[in-house]
């Protein structure tokens, strides 16, 4: 295949089989608040002290400062939405609303780093082979392009329909989210190149499918929540994407890595025009105000 080795009957299965484990926990995640607090603040304690020193450690492939940020960072913003959408009136006060945009902005920027990083490392690292070049500082204009079309956070509120109270973000729109998933998966293609069947197409469908056709609008309360089951997994058993049966290796192709890079950043490069060109002729805020508010989609998940 063009961006993997060839594929068994098997791996495919468990591509299916990681999905749809991510998206139940996601949906079991947003049903209780106190299974929510065991599994996001619980079980990554208990984990920290016990497992990771052993399976995240220097010479594991899940062992550098990234994914050691990663796991926290998805975390916090894990719980931090827990927070908005249950301490009552939390999502009324405009500072506490910077929380969202500040915690995704964070996660974008970590990648970004390491995606300058790796722009110079060509060899084997943490066992894993890393090919830097052109490609990786393509991607890293794509994510700082992506974080500064972040908009309309002032706009976030809990949704009262039904009992799962989520946190909608109805400025976040398909287009944005579409570009963060072709940045993303980049990413992990161009940085963690034989994790990416899971953890890049896997895990960025599971929080995209619940987003289109679940809870419309709740994206990144999705993206948070699988992130944080998907790197609290990876870290508990790296052995699963790195030598068990299921494993899936990159095809290390440098055309993909130029296709792959090259999308993300037209994407991003897209999104960017068609955002600040709202922004001038509509002279918006460009972090407070909701910049969409004249799309149907828009209006569909400002009531969701």
């Amino acid at each position: 295949m063009f961006l993997f080795e060839t594929l068994s009957f098997s791996t495919i299965l468990m591509w299916f089989a990681v999905l749809g484990a991510l998206m139940l926990l996601n949906e079991l995640a947003r049903a209780n608040k106190w299974l929510s607090l065991a599994l996001f603040l619980l079980l990554p304690a208990v984990l920290t002290v016990t497992v990771w020193p052993r399976t995240a450690g220097p010479e594991t492939s899940v062992g550098t400062w990234f994914h050691w940020a990663k796991v926290y960072s998805a975390l916090a913003g894990c719980l931090g939405f827990l927070a908005i959408r249950y301490v009552k009136g939390a999502a009324d006060k405009k500072w506490v609303l910077w929380f969202p945009p500040a915690i995704l902005a964070l996660n974008i920027l970590e990648a970004v780093i390491r995606d300058f990083q790796v722009s110079g490392l060509n060899g084997y690292f943490d066992g894993m082979l890393l090919q830097g070049g052109p490609w990786n500082v393509m991607n890293g204009v794509a994510g700082l392009l992506n974080i500064v079309t972040i908009s309309g956070w002032a706009g976030i509120y809990v949704s009262q329909k039904g009992k799962k109270k989520d946190m909608v973000w109805p400025d976040m729109l398909w287009f944005w989210v579409i570009a963060y998933d072709l940045w993303n998966f980049t990413y992990v293609y161009n940085c963690v190149p034989d994790h990416s069947f899971y953890a890049g197409a896997a895990l960025l469908i599971s929080c995209t499918i619940p987003a289109f056709f679940l809870k419309k609008g709740a994206w990144l309360q999705h993206r948070a929540q699988t992130l944080g089951f998907w790197m609290m997994f990876v870290m508990t058993v790296p052995s699963f994407v790195d030598t068990s049966a299921f494993a899936v290796k990159s095809s290390h192709s440098v055309a993909a890595l130029w296709v792959m890079s090259s999308l993300s950043l037209a994407a991003n490069l897209a999104v960017a025009i068609y955002h600040f060109a709202k922004v001038l002729r509509k002279k918006k805020n460009l972090w407070t105000e909701e910049i969409h508010d004249d799309l149907d989609a828009y209006r569909e998940l400002k009531d969701a």
